[in-house]
């Protein structure tokens, strides 16, 4: 794939605010300007269904997260949008990935690990009503990714964690059927990876302190005079560390509105003068797409037009992939099994980088010959994009690059330099 595959998704569990604005429908329509990009947006109302048991909630959601995504000037004709429940090779794909990652790894999620500790504090079983969508939620992300193999992902800071395992699931998968998933990136605006709350707190619809992106100019000036702030009077200087009001600011404003107010804080501003500041900087960026979002919520069937269309561009990527990748599995015509004997002997005689993570959390790989002799093992490695990298380095430069990775690289007992090598050759001549 020549160009950049950019993805994200918002979950359909309620209103969009302006914490889903500036870290992912902002960007997302940034990044789909872009030349050499192909942009994936789509509405998760599968994971809706793990938090969610209002139905018409969810479909309230979905309506107003695309009008959202559309009113902020997203262009269906550009970019593939679509309703994740629309593209039904998502949960195939959760299951083959359910099939190659471990429980460990799942365990240690977030979220799950969050629900646990929380019953263990209140005396509960730990699993007291955590569900298995809960628990696989990481997996479900995983497919979103991988079903498109896009590069980046935006995410928050608490977010990295599923594109790291989705990472895994990547490369465990390539591990047992070869190589089909790209291992994705996070891509993370520093300045807007969490946006704070009205109680500063993250900004989440399960904490209800959430300003709705497209409130009316009236209730975002009451929800932004609402914002926490400390007991600071008129004419004491004010800090920024910690303040939402000052976050929420800076995710607007341009470097040099920034500073400015900063420098009132030093300067003591009245937290209403600065409440004032806020609410204008806001609504001057969201105010000319309200009367965009209004219309498009008063015509649900053309949204649904648009999301039928673009989940019919979805399938056209989805489908295929999805079959090459029930062939590698062996979910196979039972009549190209003569064909596939012959592909699996000449696949045979190429000696095999595996890679696989060690209980010490670190990632290694070895090199093996076509009847399963360990001709080379590496160190440890800190991500399996490094070990990924160093085998991809053998492959294409072959014996030339032993000198130089001597440090990451150990022979077996009594193979030679030169067998190593001869073995990296025959990845330069597949290719």
């Amino acid at each position: 794939m020549s160009s950049t595959r950019f993805l994200t998704g918002i979950t359909t569990s309620g209103t969009p605010h302006l914490g889903n604005y500036v870290g992912s429908i902002r960007p997302s329509v940034r990044h789909s300007l872009n030349p050499g990009v192909e942009s994936f947006y789509f509405l998760a109302d599968y994971h809706a269904l793990i938090k969610i048991d209002d139905p018409a909630r969810i479909q309230r959601s979905t309506l107003e997260i695309a009008a959202s995504w559309l009113a902020a000037g997203l262009d269906p004709e550009r970019v593939i949008f679509y309703r994740q429940s629309d593209v039904p090779e998502i949960p195939e794909l959760t299951w083959f990935l359910t099939c190659v990652i471990g429980k460990g790894v799942l365990n240690r999620a977030h979220a799950y690990k969050a629900a646990v500790d929380k019953n263990t504090a209140a005396g509960l079983d730990p699993d007291s009503d955590v569900s298995a969508g809960l628990f696989m939620y990481p997996v479900l992300m995983g497919a979103d990714i991988l079903m498109f193999n896009a590069h980046k992902v935006p995410v928050g800071r608490d977010q990295i964690q599923h594109i790291e395992m989705a990472r895994d699931m990547a490369h465990s998968f390539n591990y047992r059927y070869g190589e089909h998933f790209v291992p994705p990136e996070a891509e993370i605006e520093e300045s807007v990876a969490t946006l704070p709350g009205l109680d500063g707190r993250k900004m989440s619809k399960s904490y209800d302190n959430t300003i709705p992106l497209f409130a009316t100019r009236e209730q975002l000036k009451k929800l932004i005079a609402g914002i926490v702030t400390d007991s600071s009077a008129p004419g004491e200087p004010k800090t920024v560390e910690g303040s939402a009001l000052f976050q929420i600011y800076q995710a607007f404003a341009s470097s040099e509105e920034t500073e400015a107010l900063r420098k009132a804080y030093a300067d003591g501003i009245a937290w209403g003068d600065a409440k004032q500041l806020v609410f204008e900087r806001i609504d001057r960026e969201i105010g000319p797409m309200r009367e965009a979002y209004e219309a498009l919520m008063k015509d649900p069937a053309k949204i649904e037009a648009i999301l039928l269309a673009g989940a019919v561009k979805a399938r056209q990527l989805a489908t295929p992939f999805m079959g090459r990748l029930r062939q590698a599995v062996g979910l196979r015509d039972l009549r190209a099994q003569v064909t596939d004997a012959k592909a699996k002997t000449a696949k045979a005689a190429k000696p095999v980088f595996k890679q696989y993570r060690e209980s010490d959390g670190k990632f290694y790989f070895k090199l093996v010959d076509a009847d399963g002799q360990l001709l080379l093992q590496s160190t440890g490695f800190d991500s399996p994009k490094d070990a990924g990298q160093t085998i991809r380095l053998l492959q294409t430069q072959g014996g030339a690059a032993l000198a130089g990775l001597a440090d990451r690289l150990q022979a077996a007992e009594g193979i030679q330099a030169d067998d190593i090598g001869a073995a990296l050759q025959l990845f330069a001549d597949a290719d």
